[in-house]
């Protein structure tokens, strides 16, 4: 196991990786600090069955090219929970979990949101540290933004794609949408394709898929989303394979649920014209490559997700505040960034000949050297 930690390290970092325990509670996590050279150490909190230290590493240097490829001034980090996020005893592990982090909350890292984890969630962290500055995304009762509950990360994904579309002559009214990962994410992307004209053919949970090439009956699956969480496609009715949602006819994808779920085949044999990221990391190194090549357009996740970083960066700089966020400030900042970084990022994929996720890591690369070259932190080698 050093061997491998030893290996995620390279000349961006990660600058540190803590591991934490507690007996009593089983509580098992870890934080990754990827690069502080542009801000402080900065991103969500997840809870998994099936977390590894690597995964989180990966998560917290798609952190790094996040902030600095929007040009927002934090660094790259992510933590991580080992364990059932629908545990019975869940506070009770993250609180050990946050003790055990006090060196580095919120000193050196702030909780924030993630899978597995909700606005409730946060505000366990605020009370067990006791410093309003440990935790964002937290409830508008104590003074955060709640995330999930507006669903800015969703919005921001509908405006990225909205922007990609336009970029390769594809009208957003009436394209069809497919959304893998039918979440706080995909729910308030959903929402917002329809606000924009477009219509959802597609959209999956844990418990399968349910497809409508007419359009599904959005508002009815929202609602059975909100009192029954996954289950809600088999409420629905005509529920398939949870796969289904990334293979229909559509014109745009939406992966919005887990890494790697996008594959070489899949990539070869995919109808749509505009992949957008809203999930991190979910297309494979290969896939990619073949999307480029037969001309589909790729948001890369770290632009196409970063509806959530914008309202944490709010959030970032009013944690002891006593003004309340507005969130129609935050709404109208997400849609002007998005569109922008979106319009750029295919841009530049296009005047370099590169893949939209290499443009907009060369983009973010150059901020995050510039950084480092001015702190003396560069290699001497």
């Amino acid at each position: 196991m050093l061997n491998d930690t030893f290996d995620l390290m390279d000349e961006w970092g990660p600058e540190k990786v803590v591991c934490v325990s507690d007996r009593r509670t089983g509580m098992r996590g870890v934080l990754v600090i990827d690069n502080t050279s542009r801000g402080m150490g900065k991103g969500g909190t997840r809870m998994s069955s099936g977390l590894s230290v690597l995964e989180v590493a990966r998560l917290a240097r798609t952190m790094t090219w996040k902030w600095a490829a929007h040009d927002l001034f934090h660094g790259g980090a992510k933590a991580g929970i080992l364990g059932d996020p629908n545990a019975p005893d869940k506070e009770g592990i993250l609180r050990a979990f946050a003790r055990a982090l006090r060196g580095e909350v919120p000193s050196e890292y702030v909780f924030g949101l993630d899978m597995g984890l909700t606005e409730a969630d946060a505000a366990i962290f605020l009370d067990e540290l006791g410093d309003r500055g440990g935790a964002v995304g937290l409830p508008r009762e104590l003074g955060g933004l709640p995330y999930d509950e507006l669903g800015v990360t969703g919005f921001g994904v509908a405006e990225a794609a909205d922007a990609a579309a336009a970029e390769i002559g594809l009208p957003m009214a009436g394209a069809r949408i497919a959304i893998q990962g039918f979440g706080a994410v995909g729910v308030a992307a959903a929402e917002r394709f329809a606000q924009l004209g477009a219509v959802v053919v597609a959209a999956s949970t844990s418990k399968g898929a349910v497809i409508d090439p007419a359009g599904l009956d959005l508002a009815r699956l929202v609602e059975l989303r909100a009192k029954l969480g996954d289950d809600c496609v088999s409420e629905y009715g005509g529920v398939q394979d949870a796969g289904a949602a990334l293979t229909v006819d559509a014109d745009v994808l939406v992966p919005a649920a887990r890494e790697d779920v996008i594959d070489e085949h899949l990539a070869a044999t995919t109808s749509v014209r505009l992949v957008v990221e809203g999930a991190n990391m979910p297309t494979t190194a290969a896939a990619k490559e073949v999307l480029h090549a037969r001309g589909v357009t790729i948001v890369p996740d770290f632009i196409a997700n970063a509806g959530g970083i914008v309202a944490a960066a709010h959030s970032m700089d009013a944690r002891r505040s006593p003004f309340p966020v507005e969130p129609e400030t935050v709404f109208t900042m997400i849609s002007a960034k998005m569109r922008a970084n979106t319009a750029n990022v295919i841009a530049e994929s296009r005047a370099r000949g590169l893949m939209p996720h290499d443009a907009a890591r060369a983009v973010a690369q150059d901020r995050v050297r510039a950084a480092m070259a001015l702190r003396g932190q560069l290699p001497t080698a």
